[in-house]
């Protein structure tokens, strides 16, 4: 018994005397001056996010060593950024960490408080964000098809000068917008974008009627036309907007 007692013990030692330094050097406790983490390689395209940033944030866990950085841990703290959609984090051998960052790009607000990225995903708003983005408003299944429809209207009014403000689908379908000068559009249900072109081609024709009235809303669910609503500009807007002569 004692034999038996003494020979596991000795293992115990062994095994002791093995998988303590190597704990200690994968936790920092030895190692990090041996072992040094001495570049920081950071990529991505950055508009919202900074390298410096990024670097900031990563120092903390690269102080005790190669083996001591904690991947998982390095690549939570990034992503706790604002802005940050997605990061990859790798070691190189022998003094390499190599992060790669992908930023969330805002298309449009969503609602009041989340952003719609160009790629349809919806996130929340970093605190202190200002931007002046369109307004989208609707069920957040229907997001993908909002951007669809916001990039084929967006060219049909450009050249008129004009942006699209907002843009809003119904539970039951029914897309409306606004443009920038207060023009609120009801599109309807049945093909959409047919109907919005439709109106765009004439909408240079509508506009030379608005030098004593403004257009403030159209209707467009009717099968072979639309309804125009208008409101009338006072006389000294008129006056300011008619041509002047020479004197």
């Amino acid at each position: 018994m004692m034999k038996a007692f003494f020979r596991l013990t000795a293992w115990s030692l062994a095994i002791a005397l093995v998988v303590l330094p190597v704990a200690a050097v994968l936790n920092g406790w030895i190692g990090g001056e041996r072992w040094p983490m001495r570049h920081l390689r950071v990529s991505g395209e950055f508009n919202l996010v900074t390298d410096q940033q990024v670097r900031e944030t990563v120092l903390p866990s690269v102080n005790k060593g190669y083996f001591a950085v904690n991947l998982e841990q390095v690549r939570t703290s990034i992503a706790a950024l604002p802005w940050v959609k997605q990061v990859d984090v790798r070691k190189r051998w022998p003094d390499r960490l190599e992060v790669t960052v992908m930023e969330y790009k805002p298309l449009a607000r969503w609602g009041e408080k989340n952003l719609l990225a160009e790629n349809g995903e919806i996130f929340a708003i970093p605190k202190n964000a200002k931007f002046k983005l369109p307004m989208f408003e609707g069920p957040d299944a229907s997001a993908g098809d909002m951007l669809s429809f916001y990039s084929y209207a967006k060219p049909l009014f450009l050249t008129m000068g004009l942006q699209v403000e907002s843009v809003r689908v119904s539970a039951r379908g029914s897309w409306s917008l606004t443009l920038n000068d207060g023009l609120e559009i009801d599109v309807g249900r049945g093909e959409p974008q047919h109907r919005l072109a439709r109106f765009a081609r004439l909408m240079p024709q509508i506009k030379n009627d608005e030098l004593k009235r403004q257009l403030v809303r159209a209707d467009l669910r009717y099968t072979n036309g639309f309804a125009l609503s208008w409101k009338e500009i006072s006389k000294a807007k008129v006056e300011n907007n008619l041509p002047q002569g020479n004197t």
